[in-house]
This record gives structure tokens, sequence and C-alpha cells, in this order.
């Protein structure tokens, strides 16, 4: 009897493991994509899923493009109702991705879950950047694991360092790539912004209306332009928090900077997502534009 009851509780143990090895193993690959606007939540997606991640898509509303399909839509505002879904469905893995613009009152008014978290967040504002620290040490503290997407899937971003197109820059284009990391740099660290256009001087400098504002600008600017010259910079803020809204371009960047007349790209390798990194070459090659991506 002795030994049949032993024999039982071993079996009972082994079950009870396979049972935890399993859960483990089922919820290990299980991750949250926060999606907001544009194309980059489709790319993500796409390269999450071959990388074998179990992705579960939350949209936030009036940002999120409905052919995404998303799992879950929430509000800005209505983040617990997804915090609540995450932890029903053992999901503690989340990533970040597209952009948000600008919200509406009814998207901003916040549920129980969301105005306690502004509550600690807004202790710590300073800039863009160090609210995005504070909502990550929230989340961790609640037992999540925030996730930078480019580093589950480096396909989003250039890999290499180098030039990544035919056109490549000219010693005066040198010039003022090395003008453009400078104000980059100088920006970056007062939390101002990511891009900055330089030719010769400086051009413009990205704040609160985003990138593609501020080509909008430069390409008014310069629409009666006849010599093509100059750089747009795109770079990687000093201490910037890698796991929520890095910088990105697209094949729209391309276009713009070719409306500006100016020569080329730079970015920063693995720190830059690249959405459609064939079209963006592509294009790129299609208009003369060269792209160069430079480690930090």
């Amino acid at each position: 009897m002795y030994k049949f009851y032993h024999k039982l509780r071993l079996d009972s143990s082994a079950i009870y493991s396979y049972h935890t090895d399993m859960h483990n193993k089922n919820t290990d690959n299980k991750i949250a994509l926060v999606a907001g606007a544009l194309d980059l939540p489709f790319f993500t997606r796409d390269a999450l899923r071959r990388a074998g991640w179990d992705v579960f898509i939350v949209g936030l509303k009036n940002f999120v493009n409905p052919k995404l399909n998303p799992d879950l839509t929430v509000r800005l505002g209505g983040a617990g109702r997804a915090i609540r879904e995450f932890r029903r469905r053992g999901i503690h893995k989340l990533v970040f991705v597209g952009s948000l613009g600008h919200p509406n009152l009814s998207d901003l008014r916040p549920d129980l879950w969301t105005f306690m978290t502004l509550l600690k967040i807004m202790k710590h504002q300073r800039g863009y950047d160090s609210m995005a620290v504070a909502l990550n040490k929230v989340l961790e503290k609640q037992g999540f694991e925030i996730l930078a997407a480019q580093d589950l899937a480096p396909e989003l971003a250039f890999e290499t360092a180098g030039v990544q197109t035919r056109a490549k820059p000219t010693k005066s284009d040198m010039q003022n790539i090395e003008r453009a990391i400078e104000v980059s740099h100088t920006i970056g660290i007062a939390d101002i912004g990511a891009s900055v256009v330089v030719d010769k001087q400086v051009i413009a400098v990205e704040a609160a209306e985003g990138t593609a504002k501020m080509l909008e600008r430069v390409v008014d600017m310069r629409k009666n332009k006849k010599k093509t010259s100059g750089v747009f910079a795109k770079m990687t803020k000093p201490g910037q928090d890698l796991r929520i809204d890095i910088p990105a371009i697209g094949v729209d960047t391309v276009d713009a900077v070719s409306a500006a007349h100016l020569r080329g790209i730079v970015v920063n390798t693995k720190t830059c997502f690249v959405v459609n990194k064939p079209a963006v070459i592509k294009r790129a090659n299609e208009l003369g534009i060269f792209i160069l991506a430079l480690d930090e």
C-alpha cells in the first residue's frame, strides 16, 4: 500500500511538473503588440510571428488601422481593460509600436487604472522620453516586461552600418552629416526632437509637430531651390528608452526628402525602424537619395 501511495505521489508530481512546464512553454512566447497608427504595426506583427511569437494585438482606438484586425481595441485612456485582458490570457510581455499623433479628448478620458498610472507618471514629467520611462517603470512594477520590437525582430531596422543605397554621400555631404549629428545630439539631450535638416546651416529641427510636419515646412521653404544639397538626419536621442517610440523612416520620408531638394538621409543602425525596408531602398535609388546608417 505504501509503495502504491508513494508511486501515486511521484506520478502526481510528474504530472504537475509536466503541466507547469507546458504552461511556461505556452506563455513564454506570448506577447501583446500595442499598436498605434500607420504601417509599422503591420510589419512588426509579421516579423514577430515569423520569429515564433504568439502575438495578441491591442489597437488604440482612432489610431490603429482597422485592417490590422486587432484582437482588442481600447481608447488611449482605457488601458485598464487591456491590462485585465493581458492578465487573463497570461501575457506578461509587451511591445509598443505606431504613431499616436494628436488624440481627441474622448480618447484621453482615463479609466481608473489609467488615472492612477497618470498620477505616477506626471511626477516624473520633463519631456516625452521621461514620461515613457515612467510608464515603463509602472508597467514593470505590475509584473509586465516591456520589450523593444527592434530587438525581437532586428530586420525592422538597418542591421549593419554604411551606405544602404546606390547614391553615396560626397565630401560636402559628410560635412553636413557631421553637423546634423552634432545638432541631433544637442536637441536629443534636451528631449526636444529626433530630427534635423542641415544644409551648411541648420534649416529645421523637429519639435512637438513631429518629423512629417517638420519636413513639410522644409519642402515649402525650399520649393524654388534649383540645386540639391543638404541632409535630413533622424537620430536616436541620448539616453532614450528604446522600447517605446523609437525613430522611424518610410517611403514617405524618402519622398519628402527628395521634394525638399535634400541629398540624403542619416539614421542609426538597430535603433531606427525602416518601415518596409525593401520599398524604402528602392524608392531612394529611384530618386537618387542616399541613406547612411551609422552605429551609435
